[in-house]
C-alpha cells in the first residue's frame, strides 16, 4: 500500500548512508587539500627558515625538524589552533606562525573556502532541496575532518627534550576538527540546495 517515492525518504537508511559518507569524504578531502596547499606554498620558505635551527638540532643529537611538520603547525594556525612550545624556563608558549609568515596571511581564508566547497559536495551528494537539509548534510564534513584533525595534531608533534612543539591538540580538536567543518560545511551545504532547485 505505501509506496516510497523514488529518490524516496521514507526508508531513508541508503540517503542516510549516502549522505553520511559524502560528507565523511568531502571534510577529508578538505583536510587534506588544506594542508597540501599550505605545504606547497610555504616548505621552502620553512625549508630556508629552518636550516640554521636544524644545524642546532643535530649538534646536540636531536632529529631535524621537518618542514612537513612545520606546514602541519601553519595549517592548524589557519584554524586559529596556536602552536605549543616548551618555554625556555619551563612551562610552555603559544604563537600563531601563520600570522608571522610574511605573505602567507591568505592561508587563513583556505580552511574555510575549503569547507565551504566540501559542504556543497555533501549537499548535492545528499541532494538536499532545503537550505535546512544541506545545511545538515553540509554539517557531516566533520565526520571527515575531525578524526584528521585529531590525527594531525599528534602526528605534527615535534619532541624537545621532555616537552614538544605542536598544536594545542583542545583547539585543534574543538575549533579546527568541529566548530570550523561544521560551520563552513552548513553554509556551504546551504547553498548546494539552491544550486539543485
Amino acid at each position: 500500500m505505501s509506496s516510497s517515492p523514488p529518490g524516496g525518504t521514507t526508508g531513508s537508511s541508503p540517503s542516510t548512508a549516502r549522505e553520511a559518507i559524502g560528507g565523511a569524504v568531502a571534510g577529508a578531502a578538505a583536510y587534506l587539500l588544506g594542508y597540501l596547499s599550505v605545504y606547497l606554498t610555504q616548505s621552502g620558505r620553512i625549508e630556508e627558515g629552518l636550516s640554521g635551527l636544524n644545524f642546532l638540532a643535530e649538534l646536540f643529537g636531536n632529529d631535524p625538524i621537518s618542514a612537513w611538520q612545520v606546514s602541519g603547525w601553519m595549517f592548524y594556525n589557519a584554524h586559529f589552533v596556536e602552536t605549543v612550545f616548551p618555554a625556555l624556563f619551563g612551562g610552555t608558549q603559544s604563537r600563531n606562525l601563520l600570522m608571522e609568515a610574511e605573505g602567507a596571511g591568505f592561508l587563513f581564508v583556505v580552511p574555510p573556502v575549503l569547507l565551504l566547497v566540501g559542504g556543497l559536495v555533501a549537499g548535492r551528494v545528499a541532494e538536499a532541496d532545503s537550505p535546512l537539509d544541506g545545511a545538515r548534510s553540509g554539517a557531516l564534513v566533520a565526520a571527515g575532518y575531525l578524526p584528521l584533525a585529531l590525527i594531525g595534531a599528534f602526528l605534527f608533534r615535534y619532541a624537545v627534550g621532555d616537552g614538544s612543539v605542536a598544536p594545542d591538540v583542545v583547539t585543534a580538536v574543538l575549533l579546527a576538527g568541529a566548530v570550523y567543518p561544521a560551520a563552513f560545511g552548513a553554509l556551504g551545504g546551504a547553498g548546494s540546495s539552491l544550486l539543485i532547485n
